[in-house]
C-alpha cells in the first residue's frame, strides 16, 4: 500500500479543487488572504468576498495603505471582524518592518496578528513549499477518523496528539498538493455528516471506516447551553438620513458602524430625549429577530424614530442616507435593517 501522504497527493491531483480564485498562484498575499477568510467560513461564501477584496486591494502595500473603515466595509457580512482588523494590522507591520516582503518561515508568519500555527503552516506550505503540518478543522476530522483518535479535538491533550500525528504523516516532497489535499478531503469527502468513505483514498486503513465509527469520530464538542441576550437597536431618522455610531475597536463588531443599542427594559424615547438630545416625532417598534453568534444568541428589537430636525452631530457618530450607509462597514443584521429602509 502506498503511504498515506502519497495517496492524498494522488487524489488531490485528480479529484481535488483546482479552480478557486486563490489557487494557481504562489503569491503569499493571496494565499494569506484566502486562509484568513476561510477561517470558520465556507468556501462558497468566501469566493465573492475574496474577488472583491483583491480587486480593491491587489497587493500587500495597497492593503497597508488603506483606511481601516474601507477594509471593514469590504469585509462587512463575512463575520469575525477581528480577522479584518488583524489582516490590516499585519499588512502595515510587514510594510513598515519588512519592506512589504512576506516571510516564508512558519514561525515568523505565526507572529503576525491573527495568525495561528495551522494558518501559518498553510501559508508557508502553499506559498513557499515549506514542509510543515496543518491542523484546521477539516484536517482534525480526517486525522481523528483515520487514526481512530478519540476525544474532542479542541481538548489540549487530544490536539497535541493530532499535531504529532499530522507531522508524522508529512511527505518528503509534494507538500503543496498534500496540504491542499488534506483540506479538500475534509471539505469534500470526509465531511462532518455522511462522509463518502467509498471514494476516500485512505479508506483501506482508516480506523473509523474499518470499525464503522465515522459517526462517533471525531468526538463532538461537549454540549453547553448557549446564552441568550436581548437588545434594542435604534434607527434614528432625520430628513432622510440615518444615524450610525462607531463601535469600540474590541469586542463584538469591533470597529464597525452600527446602530445605538439599549438594554431591553430601557425607555427608548426617553433615551433619545435625555441622553442623545433628540426629539422623537414618531416611534415604531419593528418585529424582533434573532442573530446567532458562536457563543450566544442575540434577540434584536429594532425601534425606528423619526426625529425633529437635529441641531448637532454627536462625537463618534455620522448621518448617512440609508443607501449610502450600505456602503459603510456594517454588521450583517444592521445591514439587513438598513436595507429594509432602502427597499421597504
Amino acid at each position: 500500500m502506498k503511504s498515506f501522504a502519497s495517496r492524498i497527493i494522488d487524489w488531490q491531483r485528480r479529484h481535488g479543487r483546482h479552480t478557486l480564485p486563490w489557487q494557481a498562484t504562489r503569491d503569499p498575499y493571496r494565499v494569506w488572504l484566502s486562509e484568513i477568510m476561510l477561517q470558520q467560513t465556507q468556501v462558497s461564501t468566501v469566493v465573492p468576498y475574496f474577488e472583491r477584496f483583491v480587486a480593491r486591494f491587489p497587493d500587500l502595500r495597497a492593503l497597508a495603505a488603506a483606511r481601516e473603515d474601507d477594509v471593514l466595509a469590504l469585509w462587512s457580512g463575512l463575520g469575525y471582524y477581528s480577522r479584518a482588523r488583524n489582516l490590516h494590522a499585519a499588512a502595515r507591520s510587514l510594510v513598515a518592518e519588512c519592506g512589504g516582503a512576506f516571510p516564508a518561515d512558519p514561525a515568523r508568519i505565526a507572529q503576525l496578528p491573527g495568525i495561528g500555527r495551522s494558518t501559518a503552516a498553510a501559508i508557508a506550505a502553499l506559498a513557499f513549499g515549506e514542509r510543515c503540518a496543518i491542523l484546521d478543522g477539516n484536517v482534525k476530522r480526517v486525522l481523528a477518523r483515520h487514526g481512530g483518535v478519540a476525544g474532542w479535538p479542541g481538548d489540549k491533550r487530544v490536539e497535541t496528539g493530532l499535531w504529532a500525528l499530522a507531522e508524522s504523516l508529512l511527505p518528503r516532497a509534494g507538500i503543496e498538493a498534500y496540504t491542499q489535499g488534506m483540506m479538500d478531503l475534509g471539505a469534500l469527502v470526509c465531511t462532518r455528516s455522511r462522509p463518502d468513505c467509498a471514494v476516500c483514498p485512505v479508506n483501506a486503513d482508516c480506523v473509523a471506516h474499518v470499525q464503522q465509527r465515522t459517526a462517533e469520530l471525531p468526538t463532538p464538542r461537549p454540549q453547553k447551553v448557549r446564552p441568550e441576550k436581548q437588545v434594542q437597536v435604534l434607527l434614528l431618522l432625520d430628513r432622510g438620513e440615518l444615524m450610525l455610531e462607531k463601535r469600540p475597536p474590541q469586542g463584538i463588531w469591533g470597529g464597525l458602524w452600527s446602530l445605538p443599542e439599549l438594554p431591553p427594559d430601557v425607555d427608548a424615547a426617553g433615551h433619545c430625549r435625555n441622553e442623545l438630545g433628540f426629539t422623537a416625532l414618531e416611534q415604531q417598534v419593528l418585529p424582533q429577530f434573532t442573530h446567532d453568534f458562536t457563543h450566544f444568541r442575540l434577540h434584536i428589537r429594532p425601534v425606528r424614530f423619526h426625529l425633529a430636525p437635529r441641531e448637532k452631530t454627536l462625537p463618534g457618530h455620522l448621518w448617512l442616507s440609508p443607501a449610502d450607509a450600505l456602503d459603510a462597514a456594517l454588521p450583517a443584521p444592521v445591514r439587513t435593517l438598513v436595507g429594509q429602509l432602502v427597499r421597504p
